[in-house]
């Protein structure tokens, strides 16, 4: 063999065994055929883990890197394949607002909050997706899946409470029949806040049955608990679990609106020992100094959040779970807060659940 073949050969053996030597990039999500609506589907080709971190004063901790996170599966390392801390990540987020009579109290101030919350998430910019649910008896897709957020002030501005409370029925509708976004729930992420004290008193679903379905989903939940001040809530425990199970937290406005007020008890006084009397304009400003910072609170978490995502790495023998937990932690900073999501569902739901009337 000459030595130009000789050349020509061993070039060609080169390309070959680099073309098989290189890793194949992860599968991403293809966009659904011009005309076709993409529908809910699980997937754990890659799993997305939103991650907040804070120190013990609830400061957020923003300067980390991808090398500084650990993602256990199963208590297996994995390989961090995807790292962001962009601002202003794309999302799609459900307002859920309970109107039940619980929220006929305090609903003028939690209206504006909520319009500010629309306001704030849905810029006018469509890589921000917004939809608004409202329960009580039943939830009702007020506002479908849209970038206008005039849409969505529109019928807030009409909300009226009365009535009972279907909460688990609402994230299951904000699971299943809104329209979708090309990329979900990858970009845009997906964010459910829900505006409410927790309590169900109608639904068919179940908070286990709901629970589980936003996970396969990749939902994350917040929520503003809007239980006034003084006033037993005994579903607490309920926004608690959905918001730290998904990788969100629960915000409490009402929870002390006296805590910044000073002599409230300890200076009595002839009508009780309030420092404020409640139906003052000082009460209420206090209510709405508390709703705005929890708002506050909710935008900045929600639009600096870090982003992970990682292929699973599973062991060939290891035996297949309904149910896969994830940890996530900094090593170097084993004092930090961290919110992230308990885990993820391996297995698809069987067929996948499209939008109302497809």
């Amino acid at each position: 063999m000459s030595l130009l073949h000789r050349i020509v050969a061993a070039s060609a053996c080169a390309l070959f065994l680099s073309a098989i030597a290189l890793p194949q990039p992860p599968a991403r999500p293809q966009p659904a055929p011009a005309g076709q609506q993409p529908t809910f589907i699980s997937t754990t080709t890659e799993v997305i883990v939103p991650v907040t971190v804070t120190d013990n004063k609830g400061k957020y901790v923003s300067n980390l890197v991808a090398s500084d996170f650990r993602v256990l599966d199963e208590g297996k390392p994995q390989r961090i394949q995807f790292f962001s801390h962009a601002e202003k990540q794309p999302i799609v987020v459900g307002f859920l607002v309970d109107q039940s009579n619980n929220m006929k109290i305090h609903w003028s101030k939690y209206e504006e909050a909520l319009e500010e919350l629309v306001y704030d998430l849905l810029p006018g910019d469509p890589r921000y997706s917004g939809y608004l649910i409202a329960y009580s008896n039943t939830p009702e897709l007020k506002v479908n899946t849209t970038s206008d957020s005039e849409k969505l002030l529109d019928q807030v501005r009409k909300l009226k409470p009365a009535g009972g409370a279907a909460l688990y029925d609402a994230i299951y509708q904000a699971c299943t029949t809104r329209s979708l976004i090309k990329g979900e729930p990858y970009e845009p992420r997906r964010i459910v806040i829900i505006i409410g004290d927790g309590h169900d008193t109608a639904s068919s679903k179940t908070l286990n049955q709901v629970l589980e379905l936003a996970k396969r989903q990749f939902v994350t939940i917040y929520g503003v608990n809007t239980t006034a001040f003084g006033m037993i809530n005994e579903d607490r425990d309920t926004l608690e679990r959905l918001a730290n199970e998904t990788g969100g937290h629960v915000e409490y406005p009402l929870d002390n609106p006296y805590k910044d007020v000073s002599g409230y008890l300890s200076n009595p006084q002839d009508a009780g020992n309030y420092a404020l009397v409640v139906g003052t304009g000082a009460y209420a400003s206090q209510i709405a100094a508390g709703i705005t910072r929890s708002v506050a609170s909710l935008l900045g978490e929600i639009t600096t959040q870090y982003v992970l995502r990682y292929i699973p790495d599973v062991d060939a023998d290891a035996k297949p779970k309904v149910f896969r937990r994830i940890r996530v932690d900094v090593p170097a900073l084993p004092n930090v807060i961290i919110h992230a999501r308990d885990g993820y569902y391996p297995n698809p739901v069987p067929g996948s659940i499209p939008p109302s009337g497809q």
